[in-house]
């Protein structure tokens, strides 16, 4: 079974700083993407930053990039997500998710290793996890 455990969400003042972490276990693939989704009220989900298992490719969102680093431990098989200088708008509730590759898709898209997170393709989500920012 796998399971996505988020924590770190917050009050945090404008300005500020706070580190996302998301412990995965059970994952059944020895490489997978695991990311960083967020969904304010009112508006829908959507990706910020994922990282390949090994480290080696991340993504950010430009909304995002320049002020966030993520980051795997893989031994802890932890995900973290430093977040600094963090805005109004980065308000909203963050949810990590674990995308699989499948190598049996006739898919492209869907056998490729990394690619940038889509929610469609990640089927394994963690329960979310608030950040608020005040002014």
């Amino acid at each position: 079974e796998v399971q996505l455990q988020a924590s770190g969400g917050g009050l945090v003042e404008v300005g500020g700083s706070l580190r996302l972490s998301c412990a995965a276990s059970g994952v059944p693939s020895d490489v997978y993407t695991i990311a960083w989704f967020r969904q304010a009220p009112g508006k829908g989900r959507e990706a910020i930053s994922g990282i390949l298992n090994n480290g080696a490719t991340t993504y950010y969102t430009d909304s995002v990039a320049g002020r966030s680093t993520i980051s795997f431990d893989s031994a802890k098989g932890t995900m973290y997500l430093q977040m600094n200088n963090l805005k109004p708008e980065d308000a909203a509730t963050y949810y990590c998710a674990v995308r699989v590759p499948d190598f049996t898709s006739p898919s492209p898209s869907a056998r490729a290793i990394f690619a940038t997170p889509v929610e469609e393709e990640y089927r394994y989500w963690g329960q979310g996890t608030q950040v608020t920012v005040s002014s």
